[in-house]
Parts: C-alpha cells; structure tokens; sequence
C-alpha cells in the first residue's frame, strides 16, 4: 500500500550502472485460516495451478464443515485444472471464492507476503542465498509465534 520510490542523480550526461544478475527464485505458497493457523509449501521451482491443486488435496484430505479458499485471480489460481477440481472440492465441503481484481488487501495470506517481504525479512537475508532461504523458513516456522499479524 505504501510504495518506495527510489532515486538516484547523476551528472549531465553521466551513466549510472548498477551491476545485477538473475539469481534464484523462492516461491512461498501458502493457506491460512482466519484464525492465522498457517500451512506452507517453499520451493525453487515455479509455482503452477498443478502445485496448487497438490496442495489443495495435501492440506484438505478431509473437511468436516463447509470450508472457504479465498484466492485471487493470479494465473495459478485461475488454471483450467483449478476449474477441473471445483464439482469434486464442492462434495466435499471445499468452496472456491476468487477476488474481484486489484483487491489484494482482502487477501489475507497476501497481507502476510507483505509483512514478510517488507516488515520482517531483514536486509541482511539478502547477502547470500542460504542467508534467504533460511530467514524465510524461520519466519514461516514461527508465524504465530515470534510474527504476528493482528487482523481484527
């Protein structure tokens, strides 16, 4: 909600470079209830609506009351085998409710990604590669815990 917008000056005709290279990526995927109980898949590899139906099926094996998954309308969330999965999440007590777009913030597991990402994550989890992957475990390891995020 609150954007960085970074500067830099430079001289009339100066170039400023700022060297980088692709690295990693660690994709967090993630099921929370309204209560902040937190369930998480981490991974390197690309995150698809395959991964999210697996996980779907891994964390909901059995649901004894009407469940809702509240997602938004990313791609994954979206894919043909989400569609696929609907009538048999449905006898099962498994509802599917997508987000209107641009509504992030009625999100609540995006409202923890920007917790992570901005308020608790320190920048020396950027120094190397074992240094963020480690950092982000611990915070998922100890949401409810040491991290807390007050949603009333």
């Amino acid at each position: 909600m609150i954007s960085n917008i970074p500067y830099a000056w430079q001289d009339i005709g100066a170039y400023l470079e700022v060297k980088s290279s692709r690295s990693k990526r660690l994709n967090v995927l993630g099921i929370m209830n309204c209560r902040g109980h937190l369930e998480s898949y981490v991974s390197t590899q690309s995150i698809n609506s395959d991964v999210v139906v697996n996980c779907i099926e891994t964390f909901f094996p059995k649901v004894k009351r009407k469940t809702f998954i509240v997602m938004d309308q990313a791609s994954i969330h979206t894919g043909s085998n989400i569609w696929d999965y609907l009538e048999l999440w449905r006898q099962r007590n498994i509802e599917i409710f997508i987000l209107g777009s641009y509504s992030p913030h009625l999100n609540l597991i995006e409202i923890l990604w920007r917790f992570m990402k901005y308020e608790w994550l320190e920048i020396e989890a950027y120094l190397s590669w074992e240094s963020l992957v480690n950092s982000v475990e611990n915070i998922l390891k100890e949401y409810g815990k040491e991290y807390v995020i007050n949603f009333v």
